[in-house]
């Protein structure tokens, strides 16, 4: 039977032990997904507390990362999503992605629902892939696919 968390903490705190652990061990995020049979994107949002991981998947990452029965546990409980406390982010990165939601956001409202009407793209019925290219101009750039299912709003 699922459960639910309602209080982050215990979640949060398995997400630092867990990186330690991936740290420690020097193991990738792709290592971990591989092990748990699921996508890189997923698991990594589950290790770090925004996902609830099967038990298959729970039981794998746990093994690779040496932690106990009450990890395994954890990684399977539904838990309470949102990883950024109030405010404007101040990590350079998340920062960023704040940066072009204040931007593009209208812009990606507008094209979306003129595109498919009124409704959502859904975070649930979700997938997430994070690229490397080489970028013409030299460098690298980062190609980042936000792949969510399109849900219409419908009268009630």
């Amino acid at each position: 039977m699922p459960h639910a968390q309602f209080d982050p903490t215990a979640r949060r705190t398995l997400a630092v032990t867990a990186v330690d652990a991936k740290t420690r061990k020097d193991l990738s995020w792709q290592q971990l997904a591989d092990a748990a049979g699921l996508s890189v994107a997923f698991v990594t949002a589950a290790l770090l507390g925004q996902h609830a991981l099967p038990e298959a998947a729970a039981k794998a990452v746990a093994e690779l990362l040496d932690l106990d029965e009450d990890a395994v546990r954890l990684l399977q409980t539904v838990p309470t999503r949102g990883s950024i406390p109030g405010g404007i982010p101040t990590d350079p990165t998340i920062y960023r992605f704040h940066e072009m939601l204040q931007v593009y956001g209208t812009t990606l409202k507008a094209l979306v629902h003129e595109q498919f009407g009124d409704g959502i793209i859904s975070a649930i019925n979700f997938k997430l892939d994070v690229r490397k290219v080489a970028d013409p101009e030299g460098g690298e750039r980062a190609v980042i696919t936000l792949d969510g299912k399109y849900l219409p709003t419908r009268p009630f």
